[in-house]
């Protein structure tokens, strides 16, 4: 494999105002899109306060996948409250519900159901590529899920700039239309292009789609954050449990709450004493009946439409 620059054309470029459909439909098409203005300057400068020290701090990778010259920094929620608004923006909270909350339909004795996945945070991780790194190996992020494609997807994932991306400092090269591909095709450098996009913006991807970190022959670091929404019965790329203080929990919203993981993943997963974890977050004690347990739903394309966080 070269780290040569990728010699396709670049991503698709969808504007601030672009609706969720159409991310939908662009991510139908080529398994990755890139979205302008995602965060506001005030946003970018507010996770900068809280991250920068961060990255600062943090030591070298120490293997080729993680990155000889890349500072990794984990546990983004327990290291700033601005998570919420990135796992929530609307047009990847959207999108991840149209690819992930799909119903699975069965039986249960001669009565047929059908069970629409909740959502949770798989994964929340700052990744700066420094000069001299070079090309990360291609590869699915739903490796993590030992998924077979073709297949449903299970993980929808956003990379936030936090600087500019471009071909020379180490932007994701993505490789289009990979989502489709079988497990017998192997991705080539030659296939991907780089994902170039301004401070603020941010590039969506499906875990099916082939990508990397790309080698950075300029003088300067590239700096994003990487948010993962994934199908909740699967379990957790970060173990958001052991990796957020619960007193940290707590300050979130309850939807981030549930998303964290203290919520059941429907049918019935993550359940404590039969009971919503949720309750010992919020000191209700309120124990939850199997009908509320299992959302049950009569029609299969309702969980179709966006469901857009507020």
């Amino acid at each position: 494999m070269t780290a040569s620059a990728p010699e396709f054309t670049t991503l698709r470029t969808l504007p601030e105002d672009a609706s969720v459909d159409e991310v939908c439909a662009a991510l139908d098409a080529s398994g990755a899109v890139i979205l302008e203005h995602f965060v506001d300057d005030t946003m970018l400068a507010a996770l900068w306060a809280d991250l920068g020290p961060a990255f600062e701090s943090q030591g070298w990778g120490e293997e080729g996948f993680i990155g000889n010259r890349t500072r990794r920094v984990c546990s983004l929620f327990a290291k700033t409250l601005h998570s919420a608004a990135l796992v929530t923006e609307p047009r990847f909270y959207g999108a991840a519900s149209y690819f992930l909350q799909r119903p699975v339909a069965g039986f249960l004795g001669d009565e047929r159901y059908e069970v629409t996945p909740s959502m949770q945070i798989g994964v929340g991780h700052g990744v700066q590529i420094w000069p001299d790194e070079t090309l990360q190996g291609l590869h699915r992020d739903d490796i993590v899920h030992l998924n077979t494609h073709p297949g449903r997807q299970t993980r929808v994932l956003a990379m936030v700039a936090l600087t500019d991306f471009t071909a020379e400092n180490g932007g994701t090269w993505v490789v289009p239309g990979s989502h489709l591909w079988d497990d017998e095709r192997a991705p080539k450098s030659e296939e991907a292009v780089a994902a170039e996009m301004s401070a603020g913006s941010a590039l969506l991807w499906l875990g099916s789609t082939y990508h990397c970190g790309g080698p950075n022959t300029s003088a300067d670091p590239r700096t994003g954050l990487i948010y993962a929404l994934d199908c909740a019965n699967y379990r957790q790329e970060e173990n958001q449990y052991l990796a957020v203080p619960i007193d940290i929990v707590r300050r979130y919203p309850e939807q981030v709450q549930r998303l964290l993981g203290y919520d059941v993943a429907a049918p019935f997963c993550g359940y404590v004493d039969m009971a919503d974890p949720h309750v010992l977050l919020d000191g209700t004690g309120r124990q939850l009946g199997m009908a509320e347990q299992v959302p049950l739903s009569p029609a299969v394309g309702a969980a179709h439409t966006p469901a857009v966080s507020a």
